[in-house]
């Protein structure tokens, strides 16, 4: 079988060529089986992003289906799962926090809107492009502010005013709210973390994360444990989804959302690569990232339509599909049909699960994030060590835009530096 590398140029879904070239029993069975796999994981992650993002649960859960489905459907990759991530966090919750949930809406419309026309313009080499250590950078101030936003619901602390949203007054606020910590809610969650490392560790097949969600509400129910669950803060989950329908707009709101937009479809863009990437690495192919592109735009405006954040490929749950035996698009479609069968059986039983565990997984998922060897190796040369630290520090200091724009802009100063300018009365006659 070819490895794609003849066709990536193409703007061609990934699934016509599947159907094209046969799809059988067999193949409908693995990628089915990788289906359930990835939805197992899909289904905490995607509500803990959510709430972590200032949205409902449910929100979380929209995205991972109606981005998930879309992101299979007109793929460049043959691998790719698309949903909430935890790279996003930042930039949504500080998005709710300025412009509220329609704001939000707006703007991860507009982000789809720019991202399919990046890849219709066949733009998507410029992305690839963006510096090594300036990816690890921004990854890795994402990770520590992932992990800084999820203090408050681990501990259970009590903050007399709004939290924060910058990382240095958010943890001046939270270290002042250190004796409101509950007990109860810090055990919850550091042991469901505890739980997940051990279970990757000794039974790396088995559905971590989902074990210790469902540990932690089964703990906090029958042993009255007294912690906040989704249901206390949010409500139950709908039996369903929401009708579509266009985000409150106007001239004002557009403009006012523009900068966040672009911090949006600059980061959806590179995570998706980066995800498609790692496939490709894993299973020999090359993906076709014009139309990855076009089909991360398109998830992230049907995402919109449905109430749902931001969409964008994602590592963890690509790769958990692959090694699951998934062959080929339809795995990403089934799972999206997996949540969405959720919502309408067993959307009630997420009132009970403490948020304090959802804590605790997304700091399993900020650990994961960041990529602490390969940080420490930059380190060493003083040229991407000077990137690394820039964009790593503007990421905390500022937002990730500026981290990435400072970090490119050293690197290319740096590479015209290395590569030396011509002194005058060298040219020959």
């Amino acid at each position: 079988m070819p490895d794609g590398s003849s066709s990536k140029h193409l703007l061609r879904p990934k699934f016509l060529t599947v159907l094209a070239e046969g799809y059988g029993l067999g193949s409908f069975r693995r990628d089915a089986v990788a289906a359930l796999t990835v939805a197992i994981v899909a289904l905490p992650l995607s509500m803990a992003i959510a709430v972590a993002s200032g949205v409902s649960p449910a929100r979380g859960l929209y995205t991972a289906i109606i981005g998930g489905f879309v992101v299979s459907l007109l793929s460049g990759s043959r691998f790719q799962i698309g949903g909430p991530a935890g790279a996003f966090i930042l930039l949504v919750a500080a998005t709710v926090a300025k412009f509220g949930v329609e704001g939000l809406l707006l703007t991860v419309l507009i982000s789809g809107l720019m991202l399919t026309l990046i890849g219709a313009l066949r733009l998507g080499s410029l992305i690839r492009h963006i510096p090594h250590a300036v990816t690890v950078g921004f990854t890795s101030g994402i990770a520590v502010t992932i992990a800084a936003s999820q203090l408050k619901d681990l501990g259970g602390l009590h903050l007399a005013e709004a939290e924060p949203g910058p990382l240095i007054p958010k943890l001046m606020a939270l270290s002042q709210a250190i004796s409101t910590v509950g007990p109860a809610a810090l055990a919850l969650g550091l042991g469901s973390s505890a739980l997940i490392f051990v279970i990757r560790r000794y039974r790396p097949a088995w559905p971590g994360m989902l074990i210790a969600v469902v540990g932690a509400s089964l703990v906090a129910i029958l042993l009255r444990v007294p912690v906040e669950t989704i249901g206390s803060r949010f409500g139950g989950l709908p039996h369903g989804l929401l009708a579509p329908r266009l985000p409150a707009m106007s001239p004002h709101l557009m403009l006012a959302v523009l900068p966040a937009a672009l911090s949006f479809t600059l980061l959806g863009g590179i995570e998706s690569l980066l995800s498609a990437k790692v496939a490709d690495g894993m299973t020999g192919r090359q993906h076709r990232s014009s139309m990855e592109l076009i089909a991360q735009g398109l998830a992230n405006v049907a995402s919109a339509l449905f109430g749902g954040i931001s969409v964008t490929g994602t590592i963890a749950r690509t790769a958990t599909n692959i090694r699951a035996g998934g062959v080929s698009p339809l795995s990403g479609m089934i799972h999206a049909m997996f949540l969405l069968l959720f919502i309408y059986v067993a959307a009630p039983l997420a009132s009970y699960v403490p948020l304090s565990a959802l804590a605790g997984l997304l700091l399993v998922v900020a650990w994961n994030m960041a990529e602490k060897a390969e940080f420490i190796r930059l380190l060493r040369h003083w040229r991407t060590a000077a990137v690394l630290v820039a964009t790593f520090g503007l990421t905390l200091a500022r937002d990730l835009t500026t981290g990435i724009v400072a970090g490119c802009i050293l690197a290319t100063v740096f590479a015209l530096v290395k590569r030396g300018v011509p002194e005058e009365g060298d040219e020959t006659a």
